[in-house]
């Protein structure tokens, strides 16, 4: 489920960059249609970033497992962040798409960095 979600977000956010007219679904829904450039810029880098972990995840890096629950804890708050970050937002389409998007990839990449914790720790 952790790696369908980061794919679908970079697809998103690969599709913005490239100006697909989906601004009504994201960044607040400020923009109907195509993106300004510095959001599209903005979706350039979060394209990166999320397909970054995405492709960590697919590949098992790093190899460690402590380092591998580093990278779900990582992408399990960010995920969690944006979930609140996007149910703030005025953009009734963008809530709900994007709330339970994010709300998956956080509790599923919390359940996988714990799957990873170290033998005998109960925390």
């Amino acid at each position: 489920m952790v790696l369908a979600c980061l794919g679908g977000i970079s697809a998103f956010q690969v599709s913005l960059a490239a100006g697909a007219p989906f601004g009504a679904i994201a960044y607040s829904g400020a923009t109907a249609g195509v993106l300004p450039p510095s959001l599209r810029a903005a979706s350039a880098g979060a394209a990166l970033v999320w397909g970054s972990a995405a492709a960590a995840v697919a590949a098992g890096r790093p190899r460690s497992p402590r380092a591998q629950r580093a990278v779900y804890l990582t992408v399990a708050g960010v995920a969690g962040v944006g979930s609140l970050v996007n149910l703030a937002s005025p953009s009734l389409p963008e809530r709900m798409l994007w709330v339970p998007v994010t709300a998956v990839l956080a509790v599923s990449a919390w359940h996988e960095a714990r799957a990873l914790r170290p033998r005998g720790v109960t925390a």
